[in-house]
């Protein structure tokens, strides 16, 4: 096996029985799967085994991608991309779709926000079965009144439910990360709430709050209200508060209020 790239932050899942403890999340036979990053192909053996209706990898490195392409030039339910997922607009490509990956560490957080704002609401995927970093898994999960709530939690939570199924030891990984995995599996949330018109400024509203964490929201939020609106939001919002001491419905409304602007 050849050596992973640290540039794309390539650690290939080699232990058999948690590729196939992935792939059992969900019922994949006859639907749409779409892998994310399949590096040396694990996860897309056993996705292939269970025999979906179509298959779309997206693969950057160059190698790998011709690789996969000449596995697999014979079968036609199966598209490759040698695309950069990030530059990528892969929301066109899906169709009810089940989304796999086991995402480089550096850009997990930037793919998931990539996902999260596609236009379309409800979505066309219906579940994704995600790979990141322990810490990482932590924030998107991150419970208001806890340590790891935060921005990427509030925004993960407005379109998705989130659940955690399982660690993955270093040990499972060629190279061997210094740090624990988490499986998390994500399936779009219909629950009625404050209606966003576009997930970026939802975004834009969380970044300036959470930029300043531990300090009262008073002088951030002048960033994005001015006078007459601050004194509209007083109303309804104590501006001595911290951010974390907000309510994710919280920054839906305000964000709904901005863009009512």
């Amino acid at each position: 096996m050849r050596y992973a790239k640290k540039s794309l932050g390539q650690n290939y899942l080699a232990d058999s029985n948690i590729v196939k403890k992935i792939i059992n999340l969900t019922n994949i036979n006859n639907k749409n799967v779409l892998e994310i990053g399949p590096g040396k192909g694990a996860l897309t053996k056993e996705i292939l085994k269970n025999k979906p209706k179509s298959l779309i990898l997206i693969e950057k490195d160059n190698i790998l991608f011709n690789e996969l392409k000449f596995q697999y030039k014979d079968q036609k339910n199966i598209i490759i991309y040698n695309k950069d997922v990030l530059k990528f607009n892969f929301e066109d490509k899906l169709k009810n779709t089940i989304i796999f990956g086991n995402l480089p560490y550096n850009i997990s957080s930037q793919i998931l926000a990539k996902i999260i704002k596609f236009k379309k609401y409800p979505p066309d995927y219906s579940a994704l079965i995600l790979m990141f970093q322990k810490e990482m898994a932590q924030r998107i999960i991150g419970e208001f009144n806890t340590s790891k709530y935060g921005r990427l939690s509030i925004l993960a939570n407005y379109r998705l439910k989130i659940l955690k199924k399982f660690d993955v030891s270093p040990n499972c990984f060629f190279p061997k990360p210094k740090i624990t995995s988490t499986i998390l599996y994500l399936k779009p949330n219909t629950k009625k709430i404050e209606r966003i018109k576009n997930l970026e400024n939802l975004e834009k509203i969380t970044n300036i709050l959470f930029s300043n964490k531990r300090k009262m929201i008073n002088k951030s939020i002048k960033k994005i209200f001015n006078i007459e609106q601050l004194e509209v939001i007083k109303k309804n919002l104590d501006l001595k508060c911290r951010p974390s001491e907000l309510r994710p419905e919280k920054y839906y409304e305000l964000t709904k209020y901005f863009e009512s602007l």
